[in-house]
């Protein structure tokens, strides 16, 4: 099963309509996670168009009604605890400590083993004790910066084994990202 993973997509304050690059690169995917500030639902409904997609409602979505949309998920996907959250502390600069009180806040006692979150939009992976933390970054506002090509995630799994990736868009569709390397787990 392949995820695809994107957030802060800001539109269409930051841009009218998503790059080309995104859809291509989700074209065989399972389905679609959204980590948040969409802006509005006409994105939702593209990205739904090539996979089921949810989205955990950001700060800048303020008054978007839609049951894709919620503050947070708890999903399974192949048997993994997959959760997804807007807001989430940067896991290089907290402790595993404060990272795992935050989630519990959201997620109770029983934490998922895959964490998809935005906000920042700086596109990062973390393996923090048992949690593996993913923001794909953003596609339109990369570093939280000017518009121009950014990043998106994927989430491969397979019965017992985890690989997330950071994808940056170019001009001529995705590669992998040159700083973060894809990062595998299994249990």
């Amino acid at each position: 099963m392949k995820l695809g993973l994107i957030a802060d997509t800001h539109m269409p304050g930051a841009i009218r309509n998503l790059w080309p690059q995104v859809f291509e690169a989700f074209h065989d995917v399972d389905a679609i996670l959204h980590a948040g500030d969409l802006h509005t639902l006409e994105i939702v409904d593209r990205l739904g168009e090539i996979a089921p997609t949810w989205v955990a409602a950001g700060n800048g979505d303020v008054g978007i009604i839609d049951e894709r949309l919620q503050d947070i998920w708890a999903l399974d996907f192949q048997g993994f605890d997959v959760g997804m959250i807007h807001q989430f502390p940067s896991p290089a600069r907290r402790s595993s400590e404060h990272l795992k009180s935050y989630a519990q806040r959201y997620f109770g006692e029983q934490l998922p083993e895959i964490l998809i979150y935005g906000h920042t939009h700086l596109e990062s992976i973390h393996h923090v004790d048992d949690l593996l933390c993913i923001n794909p970054g953003s596609p339109t506002l990369p570093q939280n910066q000017s518009l121009r090509l950014g990043t998106i995630g994927t989430l491969e799994l397979a019965p017992g084994r985890a690989t997330a990736t950071i994808l940056q868009l170019t001009d001529h569709g995705v590669t992998a990202h040159a700083d973060i390397a894809p990062y595998s787990f299994s249990r």
